[in-house]
């Protein structure tokens, strides 16, 4: 089954909202959900991914590699697959993004894959549905996006913003991964030195509740937009959290991966350099060096 062949009219408000709402439904339910976040366990592969930003050849590429579409899939032996930072593309038209569609054919994957599939919280997504003003390269992306959604659905564009709204409040924060080797921790973001101090470090060990998304002071605001970490702070979550290995998005990384030690990566899925990392789960990498040379390019 490729992605390519979901079969979604992406004209139809009600088909649109319809998938948007399975692919919420799915990210409350799935069996792997835990409070907050997710939690996978070997055996399995997980194909990990950095900010797409509505990316559609990557996209496709990534799918195709856990074993979800194109020729080789194989949805009984699908491996794990993240997703985050969708919306906001640079390829807009007539100042208009329309990157609400990479939304909806997320939403239903999730739907079709609930346990496979995990669809993670990241500093776009949130700021489309509180209306927090980004710019982009020049762009005020949140406008752009809510004028691609008036122009394609008209009067019925706010139920499709309220259906986009109830997709994006359902994503889970991280997603954890349990090996042998220790966790590793999949997330946009973490905080950055400056938010630790106001940081609510439990948010993964409970549900989200509505002030967590309040700017500049809510854990998953806060965890979404971290910039600036460093290895003291790292080694602080490694404490918190038990984790040993952080693989992130959020801050560019020229060449499709940055080291961030002792024990994160950046990942980028989005631009010409753009990578994604398999794991077997049986098999992690032994530290965030590892995991860089196991990166695989999304180029031609």
């Amino acid at each position: 089954m490729s992605t390519a062949v979901i079969e979604i009219d992406l004209t139809s408000a009600d088909e649109v909202c319809r998938v948007l709402d399975e692919g919420a439904r799915a990210c409350r339910e799935a069996a792997c959900r835990r409070g907050s976040i997710e939690i996978i366990e070997a055996p399995g592969k997980l194909i990990a991914t950095g900010d797409l930003h509505d990316n559609p050849i990557h996209f496709q590429k990534v799918v195709e590699a856990a074993g979800m579409g194109g020729a080789q899939a194989d949805p009984e032996n699908a491996s794990h697959l993240t997703l985050h930072e969708l919306i906001h593309s640079d390829r807009l038209m007539n100042g208009m993004d329309f990157s609400h569609r990479a939304l909806v054919r997320v939403a239903a994957l999730k739907a079709i894959y609930p346990e496979r599939v995990h669809v993670l919280l990241a500093n776009h997504e949130l700021s489309q549905v509180i209306g927090a003003g980004i710019v982009k390269d020049g762009v005020r992306v949140v406008e752009a996006f809510n004028a691609g959604v008036e122009y394609v659905f008209g009067d019925e564009a706010e139920r499709v913003e309220e259906a986009i709204a109830r997709f994006i409040w359902a994503m889970p924060l991280a997603l954890r991964c349990r090996t042998h080797r220790g966790d590793i921790l999949c997330a946009h973001s973490v905080p950055g030195v400056g938010m630790m101090s106001r940081f609510d470090g439990t948010v993964l060990d409970r549900e989200l509740t509505e002030e967590d998304y309040s700017p500049r002071r809510g854990a998953a605001h806060l965890m979404v937009w971290g910039r600036g970490y460093d290895a003291d702070q790292l080694v602080d979550l490694v404490e918190r959290w038990g984790v040993n290995l952080f693989i992130l998005g959020h801050e560019h990384a020229e060449n499709g991966v940055r080291l961030v030690p002792p024990n994160a990566i950046v990942l980028n899925s989005d631009h010409e350099r753009g990578v994604y990392l398999p794991i077997d789960l049986a098999d992690p990498p032994k530290d965030a060096a590892d995991a860089m040379a196991r990166v695989v390019s999304l180029g031609l």
